[in-house]
C-alpha cells in the first residue's frame, strides 16, 4: 500500500502547466537542436545541393569583382547593373522608369528582365559588397533553391522517400537547362518559387474537392461540399506567389502555368469524376487568386506594355529560337559526356534547353510505363510531349537542317504575351516533368521487395551520369577605372546625372555600363544594352539608334582612323549633348584606339581634363 499523500483534484493541471512552463523556458540552443535533429535529412539534401551549386560556379569565387563567366559576359555586365539599379530602391531612389540608361528616354524596367524582386531583396549586399556578388550569390542560390523546393515538393507531397525526391530535386535544379541558363540568365534560373506554385494549386484542387460524398442513415450519399476557407488561404497564397514571381522572371511563370493548363486538361480527362466534383470551387479559387493578383500587378503590367519605353511585342525570332530536334537525345557540352560539337544544335551556351540525352529519355519512357500512378502519370506525359513539341518552334529543324514541316508552335505564334517566350525554353519545363516520372518510380522500387529494389534506382542512376555537369567557364575580366571606383566622377557629374563613356555602351559591347554597376547606378547613361522601342512604329529592339556623334566615335574605336573634324560635326555634337542632358564625356587608356578617339574628342569637344585615369571634357 502507498505511503503517497492524495493527490488534489486539480494537481494534475498544475502538473501540467508547469511542465509547459519548463519546456517553453528550455534554452533556445536545445530547441533548436531538436528541430535540427527533426529535418536533419532536408538540411543533408540542402548542404548537398549548396555545395554542389559553388562547385559549378566556383570559378567567380573568392574575388567575384575580378571574374565573370566566360560563356556570356554581355548578359551578366547587363544583369549586374540591373541589380545595382534595383538595389536603390533600399534608398528611395527607384521607378519603373529608370533614368540611368538610354538617356534621356530611359528604360521600361517591367519590359526588361530586370529581376526587381531579387534585386531588392539582396540590395543590402549589393550596396555593401557590389552586384558582382549578388550576381555570384544568386547564380549559385538559384540552382541550389530551385533544386531544394522541389525535393520538398515531391518528399511532402507526392510522400515519397527522401532519396527519390532527392534525385527529382537534383535534376530539376541541376538539368542540363538549368545549368546552361545559369549562364547570366538568373530570371530563368530563379525557378524556386514554381514548385511553392504547383503545391497551392495542388491544395486549391484539395480544397475544391468536396469528395465523393458519405451515405447517411436513410443511404443517401450527401456530399459535404469545398472547404471554402482553405480554398480562400491557397487562392491569396496563390496570388501572393504569382505576384512574386512576376517581380522575378515571366517568362518562368509563363512557361509554368502553360504547364500546369495541360497537366490539368490531362487530369480532369483521366478523373471526370474528380473534374466534376472539383471544377467549379476549383475555378472559383483561381477567379479570386487572379483577381487579387492583379491588385498587384495591374498598374505594373499596363506599364510595361502600354507605358513610357514600354514594348506590347516580342523581339525575338520564333524560328531561330527553335530548339533542333536532334538536341533532344544530344548531351549537353557542360554535361560530363558531353561534346563541344553538339553547341551547333542550339544559339548559344545558355541555351542548351533541350540536350537531355537519349539515356534519360529512354529510361524516362520506361519509368512512365511502370511508375504507376496512372492519372498523374498520364498528366506528365501529355504534358511533357506538348511542350517538347512547342520547343521545336514553327519548322522542325534536324541535325541543323529546316525541314519545312511546320511545328506545333505555329498554331500559337504570334498570339499576344507568346511570342515574348523563346519556343527552345519550353523544353525547360521537362526538368520538372521527367523528374516526377523518375521520382515515381524510384519511389515504387524501393517500397517494393523484388529485383526492382535496386534495378530501378540503377538504371536511373545510370541515365543521369552522362549529363551530371561541369564547372561553368569562367575569365578574368577589366578592371573598372579608378576615376570610378575612387568616386573621382563626382567631380564632373552630379550625382544623377548623365555621364558619356566613350566609347558609349551597346547591346554587342556594353562593358561600360560596368563604370556605372561600380559606382552604384550613381549616375546615367546613354544608349545602352536593353529592351525597348525601336523607331516611330515603337517596335521592340535591343538597344536604340545611335546619335550622329556616337556613330562617329564608335567607328573611331573600331577602325582607329582620325576623322576630318569640321564645324557641322562640332556643333552635332554638342546637340547630341544637349539630347543625352551630359554632364561629362569621360575616356579611359584602355579604351580601343584610345589615342585616336583622344584626338577626336579634343576636336570635337576642346582640351581635356585628367582626372584619375580618364580624361573628361564638361559639355
Amino acid at each position: 500500500m502507498s505511503s503517497a499523500a492524495p493527490t488534489a483534484p486539480d494537481a494534475a493541471p498544475e502538473q501540467a502547466f508547469r511542465l509547459a512552463d519548463q519546456v517553453n523556458r528550455r534554452p533556445r540552443a536545445t530547441r533548436l537542436l531538436a528541430a535540427v535533429r527533426r529535418h536533419r535529412a532536408d538540411l543533408l539534401a540542402a548542404l548537398i545541393f549548396a555545395v554542389l551549386a559553388g562547385w559549378l560556379t566556383h570559378g567567380l569565387w573568392p574575388d567575384p569583382g575580378a571574374r565573370i563567366l566566360a560563356l556570356n559576359p554581355e548578359d551578366q555586365t547587363l544583369y549586374e547593373w540591373f541589380l545595382a539599379v534595383d538595389a536603390r530602391a533600399l534608398l528611395g531612389d527607384f521607378d519603373l522608369l529608370t533614368d540611368r540608361l538610354n538617356a534621356p528616354d530611359g528604360v521600361n524596367l517591367m519590359a526588361n528582365t530586370t529581376v526587381i524582386a531579387l534585386g531588392v531583396l539582396f540590395a543590402p549586399v549589393t550596396l555593401l559588397l557590389g552586384a558582382p556578388v549578388t550576381f555570384a550569390l544568386l547564380a549559385a542560390g538559384n540552382l541550389a533553391g530551385t533544386a531544394l523546393a522541389w525535393y520538398l515538393l515531391f518528399h511532402r507531397t507526392l510522400r515519397v522517400r527522401r532519396v527519390a525526391a532527392a534525385l527529382g530535386g537534383g535534376l530539376c535544379g541541376f538539368g542540363p537547362g538549368m545549368v546552361s541558363q545559369t549562364n547570366s540568365h538568373l530570371h530563368m534560373t530563379a525557378q524556386w518559387l514554381v514548385p511553392v506554385i504547383v503545391w497551392l494549386v495542388v491544395r486549391l484542387l484539395r480544397a475544391a474537392d468536396p469528395g465523393p460524398g458519405t451515405p447517411d442513415q436513410a443511404g443517401n450519399t450527401r456530399a459535404t461540399g469545398p472547404d471554402r476557407r482553405r480554398l480562400f488561404t491557397s487562392a491569396a497564397g496563390l496570388a501572393g506567389a504569382i505576384s512574386a514571381q512576376v517581380f522575378i522572371g515571366e517568362e518562368v511563370l509563363f512557361l509554368a502555368a502553360i504547364t500546369l493548363l495541360v497537366m490539368a486538361i490531362s487530369y480532369a480527362v483521366a478523373d471526370r469524376d474528380l473534374a466534376r466534383r472539383a471544377l467549379p470551387g476549383f475555378a472559383g479559387g483561381l477567379a479570386v487568386a487572379a483577381g487579387l493578383a492583379l491588385l498587384v500587378l495591374g498598374y505594373p503590367l499596363w506599364f510595361q506594355f502600354a507605358g513610357p519605353q514600354g514594348v506590347a511585342d516580342g523581339m525575338f525570332t520564333p524560328a531561330y529560337f527553335s530548339a533542333d530536334l536532334s538536341s533532344w537525345w544530344t548531351l549537353s557540352p557542360l554535361s560530363v559526356a558531353g561534346s563541344d560539337e553538339s553547341a551547333r544544335l542550339t544559339t548559344g551556351p545558355a541555351e542548351y534547353n533541350t540536350f537531355l540525352g537519349w539515356p534519360l529519355l529512354l529510361v524516362a519512357a520506361v519509368c512512365a510505363i511502370w511508375a504507376g500512378r496512372r492519372r498523374l502519370v498520364f498528366a506528365c506525359v501529355a504534358a511533357g510531349l506538348v511542350m517538347g513539341a512547342l520547343s521545336l518552334g514553327p519548322e522542325v529543324v534536324l541535325g541543323g537542317t529546316r525541314t519545312a514541316i511546320p511545328g506545333p508552335y505555329a498554331l500559337i505564334g504570334g498570339l499576344p504575351v507568346v511570342d515574348g517566350a523563346l519556343p527552345m525554353r519550353f523544353a525547360l519545363t521537362l526538368l520538372p516533368i521527367v523528374a516526377t516520372l523518375l521520382v515515381l518510380a524510384v519511389d515504387r522500387a524501393l517500397r517494393s521487395s523484388g529485383r526492382a529494389r535496386r534495378l530501378v534506382p540503377l538504371a536511373v542512376g545510370v541515365a543521369l551520369l552522362p549529363i551530371f555537369p561541369t564547372p561553368l567557364p569562367t575569365a578574368g575580366r577589366p578592371a573598372v577605372p579608378e576615376f570610378i571606383t575612387g568616386g573621382h566622377w563626382r567631380q564632373c557629374v552630379p550625382p544623377g546625372g548623365v555621364l558619356v563613356p566613350v566609347p558609349l555602351p551597346t547591346p554587342k559591347e556594353p562593358w561600360p555600363m560596368r563604370w556605372a554597376t561600380a559606382a552604384g547606378a550613381g549616375f546615367g547613361l546613354p544608349e545602352g544594352f536593353f529592351i525597348g522601342p525601336y523607331g516611330r512604329g515603337g517596335t521592340a529592339a535591343m538597344g536604340t539608334f545611335k546619335q550622329p556623334t556616337s556613330a562617329l566615335l564608335a567607328d573611331v574605336a573600331r577602325r582607329g582612323d582620325q576623322p576630318a573634324i569640321g564645324d557641322e560635326q562640332r556643333r552635332q555634337a554638342v546637340r547630341d549633348a544637349d539630347f543625352w542632358g551630359a554632364s561629362c564625356v569621360a575616356l579611359t587608356d584602355d579604351a580601343p584606339h584610345a589615342e585616336s578617339l583622344r584626338a577626336t574628342l579634343e576636336q570635337l569637344y576642346g582640351p581635356p581634363t585628367r582626372i584619375a585615369d580618364a580624361w573628361t571634357w564638361r559639355v
